[in-house]
């Protein structure tokens, strides 16, 4: 089969962020299909973005054949990102023929945040006489007016809700990252037995050739080996709702055997650091961020995984956290601290799920995974490793992914 996956920001574990249409097109690769990827040239997202001549230049990463597109450089969420999405689909567009022609896929996926690939995607499906399947990451244009303060009448705002819902309407299946996003679909255009969802996972490989963490870690953990360490791996923004993080850790100042780490970075890190500094939060430490390949093997070194963020209305349609599979991965324990309904956590019993925006919940959450006995935190970060390895692994996910179209 010939799939053709649309995605502005794809990237691979050399170029970075974001990863999933990497890791299951390897996969369908890897299964005798022939994948190829259409992404933009620049994307804020990654380390490293291409250099490129001119349009649809092709290179073959891992069996997997990208194509990229001349989007143009943006710098945060302003009007020249606006015309990146624009330029990208309206290219896709205007050449949906020529790519039906060159390509001939038997499935068609679009699979960027923002809903407006949907046109390219049907107007290619409709030359090739292919499948269209629509994909969704984030919830737009919900994300724009729920989080992001813009008006539902707001001209940016209309013109993505009028994409969502034809992407809705004209797909052959919706596969969603968010598992509990159907009514919203379905209230927008989707038919229900249209719904399926497939979220992201780990991969086996990078678990079993771990790369090591850098010397600067070793040498804190080392340290620190004798006391219980709740870990939070990621990002330094508002969202991740760090304050409460630090207000959580001002309850365990006597307790001298347990300490916070923080390993990443973000705009918020700096202004953090000098907060616990100046509360005298000396339970907390900040270390810097690591190479993705390295992240199993900083996980060997907590003894749970503190995940949270701040509410929002936007977790209704659920969590689908990298963080949450790798923390599961590692087989430890994980302090999930979302408003959000049922998450992975909760599930498969691999730890406790409770409210970020109450400190006291988390404080007991986190005291009552220190008391447990060290065979039963085992057993909770083995209920979530089973879960991942049966139904969270790139292998399986892929293998979902097609039966379904």
């Amino acid at each position: 089969m010939n799939i053709l996956y649309l995605n502005h920001y794809a990237g691979s574990p050399d170029m970075g962020m974001e990863f999933r249409p990497y890791y299951l097109s390897r996969e369908w690769v890897k299964m005798g299909h022939r994948v190829t990827i259409m992404a933009g040239d620049y994307s804020h997202l990654r380390i490293s973005n291409p250099a490129i001549d001119g349009d649809f230049q092709e290179e073959i990463i891992d069996g997997i054949e990208y194509v990229w597109v001349k989007s143009g450089q943006y710098d945060g969420n302003d009007l020249k990102r606006a015309l990146t999405m624009r330029r990208f689909v309206q290219k896709l567009s205007a050449n949906a023929r020529k790519i039906a022609d060159r390509w001939k896929p038997d499935v068609v996926i679009a699979s960027s945040t923002y809903p407006l690939d949907t046109y390219a995607a049907q107007k290619i499906a409709k030359h090739s006489k292919a499948r269209y399947v629509h994909e969704v990451h984030d919830m737009w244009p919900a994300t724009l007016y729920e989080v992001g303060g813009l008006s539902k009448r707001h001209p940016f705002v209309l013109v993505m809700q009028i994409a969502e819902n034809s992407a809705y309407k004209h797909c052959d299946k919706c596969v969603s990252l968010l598992p509990y996003a159907k009514d919203y679909m379905v209230e927008h255009g989707l038919q229900p037995e249209k719904f399926v969802n497939i979220q992201n996972g780990i991969v086996e490989e990078e678990w079993e050739h771990p790369e090591d963490i850098p010397e600067e870690h070793r040498a804190f953990f080392h340290q620190h080996q004798d006391q219980f360490v709740v870990g939070y791996f990621g990002g330094h923004a508002l969202s991740n709702a760090l304050d409460k993080s630090l207000d959580v850790a001002k309850r365990f100042l006597s307790d001298k055997e347990l300490i916070f780490v923080f390993v990443g970075d973000g705009a918020e890190k700096a202004r953090l650091v000098k907060r616990s500094q100046d509360e005298g939060i000396t339970n907390v430490f900040f270390l810097p961020s690591v190479p993705k390949r390295a992240v199993p093997s900083l996980l060997k070194h907590y003894d749970c995984s503190y995940m949270t963020g701040l509410p929002s209305p936007l977790y209704r349609f659920g969590l689908c956290l990298n963080k949450m599979y790798d923390s599961m991965m590692a087989g430890i324990p994980i302090i999930c601290a979302f408003d959000a309904p049922d998450t992975l956590v909760k599930t498969y019993n691999c730890g406790f799920q409770c409210s970020s925006s109450n400190p006291e919940e988390v404080t007991r959450a986190i005291g009552k995974l220190k008391g447990m006995t060290p065979d039963a935190r085992r057993q909770l970060g083995e209920n979530g490793r089973k879960a991942v390895m049966q139904h969270f692994t790139y292998k399986q996910l892929a293998k979902e992914f097609i039966e379904c179209i």
